[in-house]
């Protein structure tokens, strides 16, 4: 639930999303409950969605290897932005490739809000961060996502265009749990001494950037996750004992096989406030930990 949040003022609100993931589709339902458009980019579309609009959505093809014609006259009557593009080695491709043509629409454009990671913030051996610590990336893609912010950040002061960045935390939710992952037989329990990590449901990032619409601060960061950073072996166990299977074996995070991507995410450990979104956005976690986001995600197991 959110408090105090106000009609959005808008004749003919539409979302026009680059990137149409899971963040992004959850997002989209819920505006679209309200009446509002929702459009979007993928790398490739499907025979149904180059056809037409799949569940009331527009879907358009957009490779990151340029700017597409139709696609920036679909994003000329948008009133609102979501990136979720990752950005690349190369840079972010959707403010190089549509960055002018966002300009053009001068104060048409409500609100952008651009989906970046905790990771922003590099390891801080299991301690505290808020909005305001250091930037400091471990990892190659959390410095990719730092300069992306600096480069949409960048196009807010150029354009006077409403630019928000949310860091997200570990995305779960409806088909990306713990308990899907028991399920499938491929769930472990890495042990990493003094490891934790900071998580968020997928609804509750929707709550977060519906608030965030509905009460613009251009230029603001926000970190999403819930209030509740855990052991990723706990969030195992936990799952477990809900679904009563056994829980699985301790494996040394030494010994363990991980892809480069996995072992990216055990090299960093922190805490992740998510005071700014309670205070200045109004937000009530529908799930504030994990423990209440798998109880939830039981009965769609």
């Amino acid at each position: 639930m959110v408090r105090g949040i106000t009609k959005i003022d808008h004749p003919m609100p539409h979302l026009f999303c680059f990137g149409f993931g899971y963040s992004a589709q959850a997002l989209a339902r819920r505006l679209m409950a309200k009446g509002w458009q929702v459009t979007g980019t993928s790398r490739t579309l499907s025979e149904a969605a180059a056809d037409g609009p799949v569940d009331g959505i527009g879907r358009f093809a957009y490779d990151g290897k340029g700017p597409d014609p139709y696609v920036a006259r679909v994003l000329a009557s948008a009133s609102h932005v979501l990136v979720s593009i990752p950005p690349s080695e190369n840079g972010d491709r959707v403010v190089d490739d549509y960055g002018h043509a966002l300009e053009t629409l001068g104060d048409r454009i409500k609100w952008i809000g651009y989906l970046s990671t905790t990771g922003v913030y590099g390891d801080r051996g299991g301690d505290w961060v808020d909005e305001t610590s250091d930037l400091s990336p471990s990892t190659e893609r959390g410095e990719r996502r730092l300069a992306a912010e600096q480069a949409w950040l960048e196009h807010g002061r150029k354009t006077g265009q409403p630019v928000h960045l949310f860091r997200l935390a570990g995305i779960y939710g409806p088909g990306r749990n713990a308990l899907v992952t028991l399920k499938s037989g491929k769930a472990r329990r890495i042990i990493k001494p003094g490891q934790v990590f900071s998580r968020i449901h997928v609804d509750d990032i929707a709550t977060v950037l519906e608030a965030s619409i509905a009460k613009p601060d251009p230029g603001t960061a926000y970190n999403v996750c819930d209030d509740e950073a855990a052991p990723p072996q706990d969030v195992i166990a936990h799952a477990a004992e809900l679904l009563g299977v056994p829980i699985p074996p301790d494996v040394p995070y030494e010994s363990a096989e991980l892809s480069p991507m996995a072992r990216s995410f055990y090299a960093e450990s922190k805490r992740v406030s998510n005071r700014r979104i309670c205070e200045e956005l109004g937000v009530d976690l529908t799930y504030p930990t994990y423990r209440d986001g798998l109880a939830s995600l039981l009965e769609t197991i």
